[in-house]
């Protein structure tokens, strides 16, 4: 997750206000799941489209049971990594909640603000 944790010490730098953290997203999953997309198609009694081996997909469930999925492939197959495959996927849908947090929180601040001006 050295992308993320990039990522969240760039937004944590300066902010002074309340803001969406990666520590508020992995405090909100309930569990995760991989499956690679070629496996999925056979187990489903479907062929896997070429390349469809290449892909892994990740569903991160949320404590208030909405899934959120990533995914991940590589351009080349020759550099498939299924390890690398799971850290991109789950990255992939870690900045998916980003949006969806953040108008959660906006939403919450809003109706804070809307009670003190009452």
């Amino acid at each position: 997750m050295d992308s993320l944790s990039a990522t969240e010490a760039l937004s944590a730098k300066g902010a002074t206000h309340p803001r969406v953290s990666l520590d508020d997203i992995k405090a909100e999953i309930a569990g995760e799941n991989y499956i690679n997309a070629g496996d999925a198609a056979v187990r489903c009694g479907q062929p896997a489209s070429a390349g469809m081996h290449l892909m892994t997909v990740c569903f991160l469930t949320m404590r208030n049971g909405f899934i959120v999925v990533g995914k991940s492939a590589p351009a080349s197959p020759e550099n498939y990594d299924q390890e690398k495959g799971r850290t991109f996927a789950r990255e992939d849908a870690i900045r998916q909640l980003y949006p969806l947090m953040g108008f959660s929180l906006r939403d919450s601040l809003a109706r804070q603000s809307a009670t003190n001006a009452a």
